[in-house]
């Protein structure tokens, strides 16, 4: 096992935030970055195969999918009034023919957004006000499986109020290439029991401490425990972290940095089948997991930055409840780490991974078999290309 790197946060001129635990609700604006446009849009496409709808890529639900009738097909996303969209995820169903080629369309004016050879997930593109977008698959294997296809705008949200006086709006949905620069903190904050966020929860950029004992205990509380729906944005967690951050639901964790990872960094509980996000940030000196996912649906992780950890990913592989878990992992740079993601394939568990930096060596997707609670899972080998872990040595540069 990784020996632990420990750092002790410092209090000097500090914000305290009284008591043991501090709840906050803020109003989120319908359409800030982190909400997926797609939801409660229409949907219509060139064909769809029998048994699919078309409406099963706005729903929410990674369970549902829309299949062309071939292996070539458009499937679209529309709205009643002008939208602005600046980035996309595709979520492919498991069980579908390989894309192979595809384009994404300003439907109004029939201008091609992006394009690829290969199937994408994360697709940013300039900031473009449309009332249709589409995406066009031109090539496939077989019959390609969309799950979602998700959309995102411009321009982060600020909240009326929150912990600091004058909060600092987060990054868009598409958070850059991580470079490894660690961020300044714009001061300290105090915390003697866990944070419950409810709603939008901005930092802005301050150092937040200290729980815990730094260890490995599972008994730990989380530092931050964010209800269904919650954004956790612009904020550094001390050292000790205690159990890190605790997504209750489904949330979005943006810009937020790990000093030193304790425990887990982030641990996702959410049990509606929806998507996770992780939008830049960073986190270090960890032992074995970053973000640990005990509930089912989707992880989305991107442009994030780790050094020095274990895993960072790990969907549960003995929690009380056995789901399929899926995660997507794009534009990341790992730095002295054992495992990009750990999937249970048993399970039917995906990984999709693209554009990965690794600054050493690390199995990039590695595949065990779940077991009930109590048991150990065990290690069935590193997998590429296959049903299980989607992605191809091309997608993952070694430094």
């Amino acid at each position: 096992m990784r020996r632990k790197v420990a750092s002790r946060w410092l209090a000097g001129s500090a914000t305290v935030v009284a008591g043991a635990v501090v709840a906050l609700a803020l109003q989120i604006p319908s359409a800030s970055a982190a909400t997926n446009l797609s939801l409660g849009a229409g949907a219509d496409g060139s064909s769809k195969a029998s048994g699919t709808s078309y409406g099963n890529v706005i729903d929410g639900n990674t369970g549902t999918y829309w299949s062309p009738s071939g292996s070539t097909g458009t499937i679209s996303v529309k709205w009643g009034s002008a939208t602005t969209v600046s980035s996309a995820v595709i979520v492919q169903a498991s069980g579908g023919g390989s894309i192979s080629g595809w384009q994404l369309k300003n439907n109004d004016t029939g201008a091609v957004l992006a394009s690829g050879s290969s199937a994408p997930s994360t697709v940013n593109f300039s900031s473009t006000s449309l009332k249709k977008i589409s995406f066009v698959i031109t090539g496939a294997s077989g019959t390609p499986r969309i799950a979602e296809f998700e959309t995102y705008s411009s321009g982060g949200s600020t909240p009326t109020s929150g912990p600091t006086s004058s909060p600092t709006s987060g990054p868009t949905s598409n958070p850059g290439t991580p470079t490894g620069a660690w961020p300044s903190s714009a001061g300290s904050v105090s915390i003697s029991g866990t944070v419950n966020v409810s709603g939008t929860f901005d930092g802005g950029m301050k150092t937040y401490c200290c729980i815990g004992d730094g260890g490995q205990g599972e008994s730990q509380d989380p530092m931050f425990k964010i209800a269904n729906g919650g954004t956790l944005q612009n904020v550094i967690l001390g050292s000790p972290a205690g159990d890190g951050v605790h997504c209750e639901g489904t949330c979005t964790l943006r810009n937020v940095w790990w000093n030193d990872i304790g425990e887990d960094a982030a641990t996702f509980k959410q049990t509606n089948g929806g998507t996770s996000y992780v939008i830049g940030g960073g986190a270090r000196s960890g032992s074995d997991k970053t973000f640990q996912h005990n509930g089912n649906g989707t992880v989305n992780i991107s442009g994030f930055y780790l050094k020095g950890s274990g895993k960072l990913y790990r969907g549960c592989g003995n929690c009380t409840t056995s789901y399929t878990r899926h995660v997507r992992i794009d534009n990341v740079l790992v730095d002295d780490i054992d495992m990009l993601a750990g999937i249970n394939s048993n399970w039917n568990d995906t990984a999709t991974i693209t554009r990965v930096v690794v600054i050493g060596s690390a199995t990039i997707c590695g595949k065990y078999k779940g077991v009930p609670k109590g048991s150990e899972p065990s290690y069935l080998g590193e997998g590429w290309n296959d049903a299980n872990c989607k992605v191809n040595r091309s997608d993952v540069t070694f430094r």
